[in-house]
Parts: C-alpha cells; structure tokens; sequence
C-alpha cells in the first residue's frame, strides 16, 4: 500500500504530469505492457515524490482493472524510495498487461522508471 503522501489523487495533478511529460521538465517512457509518465517542478522541489495509476476499461472488466491496480500499487511501494524527492510518477496501464507474470512486470517497471527518471534529472540540470 502507497502512504497517502506518496499518492496522486486530484485529476489537476494528473494532468500536470501528462502535461510536464510532454514539456520541459518532464518525460515518458513506454513498452507493451506500461507507460510511465514522470515530471519534476519547482514547485514541488524537496516535496515527497507522489504516484498515481491509469487503468481504463480497455483494460478488462472490474475485477481485471483492481487486480491490475493492487499489482502495480505494490509494485510501485517497494520502489517509492528510489523516487527522487519533488517528482510526480503516473503509471499507465495498456491492454496487453492482464496476465503477465507479475516478476516481468517489475523487471519492465524497473527499465521504464530508470528511462523515465534519468530524462527528467537531465532536463533538470539544463
């Protein structure tokens, strides 16, 4: 379970990632299974980094789409403090991710952030 300081919860912090992603200060990463959105801003510099999750219906019916999000959720908390402080992460679920077997979707995670967070500690340092 993600502590509540660490989650993204209003739809304006979801939008200002996908925003930043696109944008300076920010950045996308994809594969089959996920895209990891990631953005830095003055804003939130020193702030506790935050994640939130994208799982539409496209993915499957409900019990697919909360199992997906319990998945990703305990995923995402053993690999909260590997966050940089002050960033903001969206995870998104694509269609092809029921059924994979949860090890290689930590190990893609893992390739996804590291692609994700090495781009904004880049433009950051612009």
């Amino acid at each position: 379970m993600l502590p509540a300081r660490h989650r993204l919860r209003s739809s304006t912090d979801f939008s200002a990632v996908f925003r930043g992603a696109r944008g300076a200060g920010g950045s996308r990463s994809g594969s089959r299974f996920l895209v990891v959105h990631a953005n830095s801003t003055d804003a939130r510099a020193g702030q506790p980094p935050r994640v939130g999750l994208v799982v539409s219906k496209a993915v499957g019916n409900a019990v697919v789409r909360n199992r997906t999000k319990r998945v990703l959720r305990a995923l995402m908390s053993s690999r909260i403090d590997q966050l940089p402080r002050g960033v903001d992460v969206v995870i998104r679920a694509k269609t092809d991710l029921p059924g994979t077997p949860t090890a290689a979707l930590g190990r893609d995670l893992d390739t996804l952030l590291a692609a994700a967070l090495r781009r904004v500690s880049s433009q950051e340092g612009h």
